[in-house]
């Protein structure tokens, strides 16, 4: 099963060399016999050359852009995210890519009064506590029609969105460990997050994170049989 991944950004450079970029990141997370990964570099202007067709399931990464923010390469990925979601083929977005589905559905993503959600951070699902690393002052504030909320918290409502059978997403990062988050904090953080706000999840990173069991759900979903 090949599962095209759709780069809306791209890791930190201090960053690449021990990490890979976030195409390599996901292909890690999601690794199991049968799937084969494939990045596309959407930021760059680099689509898939059959649409949707190119793969049978898709992943968009996360990124520093606004999904509001007027870019020449966002337009038409709101088109493919439209026609994966047409043809019903498992699409999984996370944090950027959580927002720009949402966006591409008839949602509303904004920067939140609120300010920062960074590092560990809890979301409670159906009763149960999900912990992920999270970086992100934009949030879906307004869902789509057809979105169901999955988990959220007091701070981020719509922490994760489904979309009929086929489509689910993420605010934080189930593809982020504490080394990667340290890493954002000293090399994209300082001067842009409130430097409190930085300390205090720093100070918090070594903690668990459910990043196994959400890898292990976002393996059988993208994989599941569906009618």
């Amino acid at each position: 099963m090949k599962i095209g991944i759709l780069l809306t950004g791209h890791a930190p450079d201090a960053l690449i060399d021990q990490t890979g970029d976030y195409d390599l990141m996901f292909a890690d997370l999601l690794a199991q016999d049968g799937l084969n990964f494939q990045g596309y570099a959407v930021v760059d202007g680099i689509f898939p050359e059959n649409g949707a067709d190119d793969a049978d399931g898709w992943v968009i990464t996360g990124s520093r852009h606004g999904a509001y923010e007027d870019h020449d390469w966002i337009p038409p990925l709101e088109d493919l995210i439209r026609d994966i979601d047409a043809q019903k083929k498992p699409l999984i977005g996370v944090c950027f890519g959580h927002q720009i589905i949402a966006q591409a559905l008839g949602g509303k993503v904004q920067k939140f009064g609120g300010g920062w959600a960074i590092g560990r951070v809890t979301y409670s699902q159906q009763g149960q506590d999900v912990t992920l690393n999270a970086w992100h002052q934009d949030q879906v504030v307004e869902r789509p029609e057809r979105a169901r909320v999955l988990a959220g918290n007091g701070f981020c409502e719509n922490g994760i969105l489904a979309y009929d059978d086929h489509i689910w997403t993420v605010q934080p990062h189930p593809e982020y460990n504490a080394d990667f988050i340290q890493g954002l904090i000293d090399h994209r953080g300082r001067g842009v997050v409130p430097d409190e706000t930085l300390n205090r999840a720093a100070a918090n990173l070594r903690g668990p994170v459910s990043n196994p069991e959400i890898a292990t759900f976002m393996k059988d979903f993208l994989t599941k049989e569906r009618t």
